[in-house]
């Protein structure tokens, strides 16, 4: 695995494990952006793409629960995973419901650490690119910006898309003509995969559905209990 082609972002308040941390991830060539706090953390997701988040749990102006679900909201493509010094099941427990994809106890094993994080990249590979340099997309009679969620027709009109709408959206272009499960887009977009979550992916699927409807080639088939695939010619 090429880490150099990988941007993590560190949220540690720790300055001594925080340094620690960047050095080493560093060291094995991985691009890393460090935050001390959650607000540096948001101002850092703004203006930069990343791979995977690793979170510590206890920070100053907010925990990293609270952190956790404000990156699902805003920037739900971004995988994260969180490291804490509180050992208590119901704390595991949490974090796993939240979203995350790992969870490490302090102290932290630096090696171990490097270990999970190439281990979590290349299974997460398998869910298709995201890179925020795709922000346009041509889609039959349609052109997609994803960036300012319009849908702009052939005859010139424009369908300004909700974030939902647009997120979904996109990730169905990402992975066009190949299946995408109901619990992937919906562990991806809504941060977990439920019968009330699904209930909602189904209506913002018929809400796709009509926005494309004039191009008779572009489909968005329902493959019975399995998911969705967007068909493009």
């Amino acid at each position: 695995m090429d880490n150099a082609n990988y941007t993590l972002l560190l949220v540690e308040d720790d300055p001594t494990l925080g340094y620690l941390l960047k050095e080493y991830l560093s060291m094995n060539h991985f691009n890393l952006f460090l935050a001390k706090t959650a607000k540096e953390a948001l101002s850092l997701l703004e203006n930069h793409y990343f791979d995977l988040a690793i979170l510590d749990v206890m920070l100053p102006d907010r925990n990293g629960f609270d952190l956790a679900k404000t990156i699902q909201n805003q920037h739900p493509y971004i995988p994260f995973i969180f490291l804490t010094a509180r050992s208590l099941k119901v704390d595991v427990l949490k974090g796993f419901s939240l979203g995350a994809v790992d969870y490490l106890k302090k102290p932290i094993d630096e090696e171990e650490l490097v270990v999970r994080i190439n281990s979590l990249l290349s299974r997460l590979q398998t869910k298709g690119p995201q890179t925020n340099e795709t922000q346009k997309f041509s889609i039959g009679l349609y052109q997609f910006d994803s960036k300012n969620q319009q849908l702009e027709h052939r005859d010139g009109s424009i369908t300004t898309l909700t974030k939902r709408e647009s997120e979904l959206l996109k990730y169905l272009m990402l992975h066009k003509n190949n299946l995408c499960t109901h619990k992937e887009i919906l562990n991806n977009l809504w941060g977990k995969s439920d019968y009330f979550n699904k209930k909602s992916l189904n209506v913002f699927i018929s809400h796709l559905r009509k926005y494309l409807q004039d191009d008779a080639a572009i489909k968005i088939e329902n493959v019975h209990k399995q998911g969705f695939i967007l068909r493009i010619p």
